[in-house]
């Protein structure tokens, strides 16, 4: 049963790639500044900071989900920020999660590479083109997900520090699902 939360979310189709580096650390821009989205939405330039610092202040943070499912964690920010160009994450993947094993196999092989964000509007106006001006919002979570709303928000760097064993195991996992979800898809 998925429960209702109320969140908006930004997805949408291909970009440049998501990488994933040492201990499993990903890092990119999951929201730039003055870019429309494919539904119409630009978000403004400090639109996270007031929500940034209510989270600072009350001891919480962003959280890592897989495909905005929040019964799938699948990793930790460590550092999400605002800078000139838009909201900057950087965080580690959980290999001892079975999702954020998934999540590390998925983007070294190229098939998933977007980011994402859950959040509610604060505050919002439109312009003369119809776009939504999204001026405060209060976010929940980044995702990793298969289409951004956003294609240039993707993952920028990677880990290279996986083993051949780990890397061979990981793919084999890989294999092993895809044959079981075409498996079930056939019933």
């Amino acid at each position: 049963m998925q429960v209702e939360t109320g969140l908006e979310t930004k997805f949408a189709r291909f970009g440049e790639g998501i990488t994933v580096q040492g201990d499993h650390v990903i890092e990119g821009y999951a929201s730039l500044f003055g870019a429309c989205d494919q539904g119409g939405d630009v978000v403004g330039k400090g639109a996270y900071t007031a929500s940034l610092k209510a989270l600072t202040a009350q001891g919480r943070s962003v959280k890592m989900l897989w495909q905005h499912d929040p019964a799938q964690p699948i990793g930790v920010w460590d550092e999400v920020r605002e800078d000139g160009k838009g909201l900057w994450v950087k965080g580690r993947l959980l290999p001892d999660v079975a999702k954020g094993r998934e999540a590390i196999e998925l983007i070294v092989a190229g098939a998933i590479d977007g980011l994402s964000i859950g959040y509610r509007t604060v505050k919002a106006t439109k312009n003369d083109k119809g776009q939504r001006l999204l001026n405060e919002l209060e976010l929940w979570e980044v995702s990793l997900v298969t289409f951004p709303m956003l294609p240039s928000a993707r993952v920028a760097a990677k880990s290279e520090e996986m083993t051949s064993d780990e890397d061979a195991t990981l793919r084999k996992m890989a294999a092993t699902l895809r044959g079981v979800r075409a498996s079930l898809a056939q019933r």
